[in-house]
């Protein structure tokens, strides 16, 4: 089986991008992290991610359950065909770890990889929102993403470390062999998902503390819509 490893590592600082006196609310100013490029070179991976790179929305991005944002190279041909736009590529999604061999069937809350002289460890699927949408200008952008199931992935830090554009994830543990990304989706945006695994998914011990207050919300019946997240300012 062919190991897992890093195509592209990608890092930026966050940019403000369009026109502050628009109308139309897919032209109007906004401002992101997500315009990330590429480094050949070794970066410093530390508890909240790396050096270099900068996250614009801090109370839903970034921090130590979202160091770094991983996603599967495979994925980018799909959004080409799906969206007929080829300026998708690597970095359309302001990921970190551009991935080959590993993807949301084939990864697991609790992963634990080596990577360089980093120890990381997979802590929630992630969440789209409205900005790929505004990026790509497709508004139903970020409810595609969610139903393909081709979200990607964070990770946390265990231990910091140096990392590098080639290098291989190696599998150190792997606790939870059940809860791939995939079927953690499933669970969380199926409306007639069993109560019994939502709130057997709540439970997981290394899932992130925003899924798990998610679900919770969820079991209790308070659960949103999802729409602010998705639209966002995009529309009126």
């Amino acid at each position: 089986m062919t190991k897992p490893y890093v195509a592209k590592l990608l890092v930026g600082k966050v940019k403000k991008v369009g026109d502050p006196d628009a109308k139309e609310p897919m032209d109007k100013q906004w401002e992101s992290g997500m315009f990330k490029k590429s480094t050949n070179e070794k970066v410093w991976l530390g508890k909240t991610g790396l050096v270099g790179d900068e996250v614009a929305d801090k109370k839903n991005h970034g921090g130590p359950e979202k160091a770094i944002f991983a996603y599967n190279v495979g994925h980018y041909e799909y959004w080409q065909q799906e969206l007929i736009n080829k300026d998708i590529g690597i970095g359309a999604f302001g990921e970190n770890l551009a991935l080959l061999f590993l993807d949301e069937d084939t990864v697991c809350i609790g992963d634990t990889y080596q990577l360089g002289t980093a120890i990381i460890q997979v802590s929630q699927p992630r969440r789209p929102c409205w900005k790929p949408a505004r990026r790509f200008r497709t508004m139903d952008f970020a409810l595609r993403i969610q139903e393909s199931g081709k979200t990607g992935w964070y990770f946390r830090v265990l231990r910091e470390g140096s990392v590098q554009e080639g290098m291989e994830l190696n599998l150190i543990d792997r606790p939870y062999p059940n809860w791939t990304i995939t079927v953690c989706n499933r669970v969380m945006y199926d409306k007639k998902a069993e109560l019994k695994l939502i709130k057997e998914l709540a439970n997981c011990e290394l899932l992130a503390e925003s899924w798990k207050n998610t679900l919770s919300k969820r079991l209790a019946g308070k659960g949103s819509s999802g729409e602010n997240r998705v639209f966002g300012p995009n529309v009126e």
